[in-house]
């Protein structure tokens, strides 16, 4: 049914959103801002201008952004001193699109070089011909840029490609490509419900749009 799947990375492929969020309220408490989970809930899935700037306007203009991002980071990079942490189903399900011959991607809000090293340390880079990096497109999700550029890479039509997303931000991005879109929600359900299908696990998901059986 389909000639490539584009998968996003961050709380689809690799379980890390959730401690993305704790990182971000540890270090922004830390720092005496007054902040809770579910305003840390509304930066998933954007990319990090967008995040900053809503932290601006959450916190005001003379917020320093620079202690809160090594806070972040550190607190960040102890949550991951065990290991990148894959979500349930992803390696079966890229054994079986190797088995089939099916090329794959992966389109991201993060940075390429920060992207090509967490999967290579999830061990999950050589399943992919290519990963699309939010810095190597004119604009980020919601926009369709990452997903046009990772289709493009691998020599693929947008409209022959299957997508796999968790947030509304990286559906509305692989709709605006003109792809077909599987949403597997991580930490937030959806509010959108605008994916051509949507299930609680990858597998669900792949089976529901006849990728596997």
């Amino acid at each position: 049914m389909f000639d490539a799947v584009i998968f996003d990375m961050d709380g689809l492929l690799l379980d890390t959103e959730r401690l993305a969020l704790e990182s971000g309220l540890e270090a922004l408490i830390g720092l005496g801002h007054d902040v809770d989970r579910g305003f840390m809930l509304s930066l998933v899935g954007i990319d990090a201008q967008e995040g900053h700037r809503r932290l601006t306007a959450h916190l005001g203009e003379d917020w320093a952004f620079g202690p809160f991002d090594a806070a972040w980071n550190t607190a960040y990079r102890k949550r991951l001193s065990g290991g990148i942490p894959v979500k349930p189903g992803v390696e079966t399900l890229l054994l079986h699109l190797d088995d089939a011959r099916i090329p794959r991607a992966v389109a991201t809000n993060s940075r390429t070089a920060a992207a090509e090293g967490k999967l290579h340390e999830a061990g999950l880079r050589g399943w992919f011909g290519h990963v699309a990096g939010v810095d190597s497109v004119p604009k980020p999700k919601p926009a369709p840029d990452v997903y046009l550029s990772a289709a493009g890479a691998i020599g693929a039509r947008p409209e022959r490609c299957l997508a796999f997303e968790d947030s509304d931000t990286g559906v509305r991005a692989a709709l605006a490509a003109g792809m077909t879109v599987v949403q597997v929600p991580d930490l937030l359900p959806s509010s959108e419900n605008r994916a051509h299908h949507t299930a609680e696990s990858l597998l669900e998901g792949a089976r529901a749009c006849g990728l596997i059986p």
